[in-house]
């Protein structure tokens, strides 16, 4: 397979790494700094489920000079989605599937906006990764594990040939019959999850640990289920308990990307998580007072420190 990483950031790095070191013809769509060490030192992860160094690394700045590929793994911040979305359409061919593995619920709908629907294919990326330094991916703790398939929940070959793609690269994957709920699944947490670790300045750990914290964070949880529930997810009604008991798993050292990005004055993804619990909170008439405050509280930091 002839593959893109549109965002070779921490997701798109991971994935499009270990790709690339199984002998998939990967190249990253890169810029700065991370881009010119991708160029001049090739691509180094450091992962507790072994290190991975992949040198040369085909990368570039520009997606025209790349042409049509099999698969594009759109991994951007949320922010660029729109942008990004335009810029990849010389990697698209007739048959090219565009797979997002950005956070939040609303990249599927820019995606199919774009590039047309028949494209994308849903994705949901379960890690916690960052660029460490120019060139070099960073994965926190073990999890790493990756959900994807066709928006109708058919099977269809180029599923079937990413799967064969990441079971060679020993990546973690599930096919999904209903990716909808998985991002969704997804987004309840991780709008929670970022945007308490962001508001209190800490990891999981401390959070999970103190009752009132702990309380909050479960408050957080159960306002995302209603939202997802009042839009059709079908999500169960002890989601709540279940994402409790797998936070009790997670390293006590696990950050969010959100809080990574405001501790290092970036933009954040905030309008995209709890902004956006918020926001169909207030379409759906459900009640969000948590993540309300979270978007209040984290407003002034949106555009991070220029």
């Amino acid at each position: 397979m002839r593959i893109a990483i549109m965002g070779s950031g921490g997701v798109g790095g991971y994935v499009g790494g270990r790709l690339a070191a199984s002998g998939q013809d990967v190249t990253f769509i890169a810029r700065g700094a991370h881009l010119a060490a991708l160029q001049e030192q090739g691509l180094r992860i450091e992962s507790a489920r072994g290190d991975v160094t992949v040198q040369p690394a085909q990368a570039t700045d520009d997606p025209a000079a790349v042409g049509p590929v099999d698969l594009v793994i759109f991994a951007v911040k949320l922010y660029d989605t729109e942008q990004a979305a335009a810029a990849i359409r010389p990697l698209i061919g007739p048959a090219t599937g565009v797979v997002s593995l950005q956070n939040g619920v609303d990249s599927v709908g820019v995606l199919s906006a774009e590039l047309g629907r028949e494209h994308v294919i849903g994705g949901s990326a379960h890690i916690a990764a960052v660029i460490a330094a120019p060139g070099v991916i960073r994965h926190t703790g073990t999890m790493a594990r990756f959900l994807f398939g066709e928006l109708d929940g058919a099977q269809s070959e180029r599923v079937a040939a990413l799967s064969a793609a990441l079971d060679k690269a020993g990546i973690d994957h599930q096919v999904s019959a209903d990716i909808e709920r998985d991002i969704w699944s997804k987004m309840v947490f991780l709008a929670t999850f970022a945007g308490l670790t962001a508001l209190i300045r800490l990891p999981i750990g401390p959070i999970r640990a103190d009752p009132e914290t702990r309380a909050l964070y479960q408050e957080g949880l159960a306002e995302a289920l209603a939202v997802a529930r009042a839009k059709g997810i079908a999500l169960p009604a002890d989601f709540v308990a279940q994402t409790l008991a797998r936070t009790d798993q997670l390293p006590f050292e696990m950050k969010s990307s959100l809080l990574n990005d405001l501790e290092s004055g970036r933009r954040l993804e905030l309008p995209w998580l709890s902004g956006a619990i918020a926001r169909m909170g207030e379409e759906q008439g459900v009640p969000t007072p948590t993540h309300a405050f979270i978007t209040t509280a984290l407003k002034l930091h949106t555009d991070g420190r220029g």
